[in-house]
């Protein structure tokens, strides 16, 4: 059991509180992941500042990147070192591959920046500095542990490729044949968890040529288990369920906003929920929300 929750602004006005109001949201999924969190936002100028390519990292601290990359702009985010540079996304994760090697990369784009780690997740949103963060979409997870570790890197989101994410809450049964069939490809992995396999695999397509709705149909037909997910591009809003469709999940829609999460009650504290059309969606159907 874990929480999902996520927000994607249609209206430039709530910008300013997309921090605040995904703060509120993890606050209420509490109790379906206590043991780590974590979370993606697009747009915030502190952590990705326009016009400059950033990295989420784990596995160094902001003194070991700040030395190490000395013309780059670090961030301390709990677990987490943000690292953003005039340059391009290519450039700074060579960049970091040759100055950081035992980093892990868990994020990279452009106006983007992944945040984890391991804990409380409300004691974790107010390390992170989520309240304060603004721009036009968030994705957020709280994490119970059950297909590997409890670490940083096993918590979500899930980013494998520039400015896309993944939350999931299930699990994936065929995710060990997946993965075999994945590296055969030359694809490479961070963690034994079997929601990366599913990152893994729609960034795979995504490269691939296929668009984010082709791409999560094809998940559909591959994957065996129980899953509700939640995927993210810098443009692009997206969930689906399996077949049985029995890992809870919302979606409310108004012109201001679209809201996705596990449980009512962390919708229930966006601004105009009272008008929002709310559904649950429908098992194996892909809903996609674009800017």
């Amino acid at each position: 059991m874990c929480g999902i929750v996520g927000l994607h602004l249609r209206e430039p006005a709530f910008e300013p509180r997309l921090g605040e109001l995904l703060t509120a949201m993890l606050g209420q999924a509490v109790e379906r992941g206590p043991d780590s969190a974590g979370v993606a936002v697009y747009g915030d100028p502190r952590l990705s500042p326009p016009g400059r390519a950033v990295v989420s990292l784990l596995g160094v601290t902001p003194q070991e990147a700040s030395t190490a990359l000395p013309s780059a702009v670090v961030v301390a985010a709990d677990a987490t070192t943000v690292v953003h540079a005039d340059t391009s996304v290519a450039e700074l994760l060579a960049t970091v591959a040759t100055a950081l090697p035992q980093a892990t990369v868990i994020g990279s784009g452009e106006r983007f920046a992944v945040l984890k780690g391991t804990g409380h997740p409300v004691e974790l949103a107010d390390s992170f500095g989520l309240a304060g963060v603004t721009g036009h979409q968030g994705v957020g997870h709280t994490r119970m542990a059950t297909e590997s570790a409890v670490t940083p890197e096993g918590a979500h989101p899930f980013s494998v490729g520039p400015g896309q994410c993944l939350v999931h809450n299930g699990s994936f049964a065929n995710h060990a044949t997946i993965r075999r069939e994945l590296r055969a490809q030359g694809v490479q992995f961070d963690s034994e968890n079997d929601s990366e396999v599913g990152a893994r695999f729609v960034a795979h397509q995504l490269a691939q040529g296929a668009d984010l709705e082709k791409a999560l149909r094809l998940l559909c037909e591959r994957f065996d288990g129980f899953y509700t997910l939640l995927v993210s591009t810098a443009d692009t809003f997206a969930v689906v369920r399996d077949a049985i469709a029995c890992k809870p999940a919302l979606v409310a829609e108004t012109d201001a906003w679209v809201a996705m999460a596990s449980e009512y009650r962390a919708l229930d504290v966006l601004p105009g929920i009272e008008h929002a059309r709310i559904f649950e969606p429908e098992p194996e159907e892909v809903y996609v929300w674009r800017r």
